[in-house]
């Protein structure tokens, strides 16, 4: 867990002008945590490549450290978690992309690490097409994993839609917000928010005071596509942001699925393009999601499991043959969690133990224990 000292640090190195959220992660990278940044900020030419003196004397930048502590004190006031990326809370699936954020925000009383996690994004001018797509697929994901957590961008549309379907059913629900835990934008969707902070809550790598500006939309995308297992694009034009999200999710190697429409919806050319160039897997209902993810039989995992005996297995082998009897399939990353293993170690022993037929992987990164 990150010290109070590391939040304010990771903040203030985000404040500081001409760094950004790229630099900053690199810095974080290279050095090990955002003090170590600061408090190393002279020698760092000679410990990292490609630093110069400039960049030295922009670190020196107190009114950074003055914004970051009202910060704290904001998030603090208002009950705001703020995680860094080496906080156990912080959305591991997200914490594989390249382009992570070193921060983020969050408030409500969701899990970020739930064992299956989809995102739902679409078109803001969902038709009732649309809508009862969303009602009708989350009502019927729900029946089959009554623990799927269900993302969105809080945005009018298919995004409203798909976080009150899954209010409505009983699912948590997180809306990725495009600006500060300040404020709720569209206002109109304020009630469906406080009702989500019961099931589910809201997430942002935006600091308050942060207005919801067209370009911070682009960047709020690849958190709803890297936090999850699986995006579900439900009604896209030709061109729009769950396209983005699509993309963005492809680059990331998740799942991505469409539902399909008639060639004259222009409201959904978008989801037809998607599956003609093989970007997203044709879907008709949540069965076919369920099947294709590998999540039928974890989702109905008896409780008592007939122990079996492995013979021949080093200690971290068992650790990973004792997870997958506990908690079922499970993906690589909620493995690499629960053993508190390397992701590259992990990567190695699942390939052995796949050699050796202890377990094989499913649709949707899966693994499951054979014997």
């Amino acid at each position: 867990m990150s010290s109070r000292e590391e939040r304010i640090a990771c903040m203030a190195l985000h404040l500081v002008p001409g760094i950004g959220t790229m630099g900053a992660k690199r810095l974080i990278d290279g050095m090990g945590s955002a003090m170590a940044v600061f408090e190393n900020r002279c020698e760092l030419p000679t410990i990292l490549q490609d630093v110069s003196e400039r960049l030295v004397g922009m670190l020196d930048c107190p009114d950074a450290w003055e914004r970051a502590k009202r910060e704290y004190e904001f998030i603090e006031k208002n009950s705001i978690t703020c995680l860094t990326c080496t906080d156990e809370a912080y959305p591991s699936r997200l914490r594989e992309c390249d382009d992570a954020p070193t921060l983020l925000f969050f408030k409500g009383n969701a899990d970020l690490n739930a064992l299956r996690i989809v995102s739902m994004v679409g078109t803001r001018h969902a038709t009732e097409y649309g809508k009862t797509l969303c009602q009708t697929f989350v009502r019927d994901l729900q029946s089959m994993c009554p623990d799927v957590l269900v993302v969105s961008g809080l945005a009018y549309g298919i995004d409203i839609h798909a976080h009150r379907a899954a209010l409505s059913n009983g699912l948590p629900t997180v809306g990725v917000l495009a600006h500060g835990l300040d404020r709720i934008y569209p206002s109109t969707h304020r009630n469906t928010a406080i009702q989500m902070l019961q099931n589910g809550g809201l997430l942002t790598e935006f600091m308050s005071e942060t207005n919801p500006d067209r370009h911070n939309f682009v960047r709020r995308n690849r958190i709803v596509a890297g936090m999850c297992d699986a995006t579900i694009v439900v009604e896209s034009a030709s061109k729009g942001g769950s396209l983005i999200t699509a993309d963005i999710a492809e680059s990331y190697h998740r799942d991505c699925f469409a539902f399909p429409a008639r060639t004259t919806d222009t409201l959904s050319l978008g989801c037809n393009q998607l599956i003609r160039d093989n970007k997203a897997s044709l879907l008709l209902n949540a069965e076919d999601f369920v099947k294709t993810m590998g999540w039928e039989d974890s989702a109905k995992v008896p409780k008592t499991i007939q122990r079996s005996l492995f013979v021949d297995l080093n200690e971290e082998e068992q650790r990973i043959v004792d997870i997958l009897r506990k908690f079922g399939d499970q993906q690589i990353n909620a493995l690499v969690v629960e053993a508190n293993m390397p992701v590259h170690k992990m990567s190695v022993l699942l390939f052995e133990m796949e050699m050796k037929g202890l377990l094989k992987v499913m649709a949707g990164g899966m693994y499951k224990l054979l014997q």
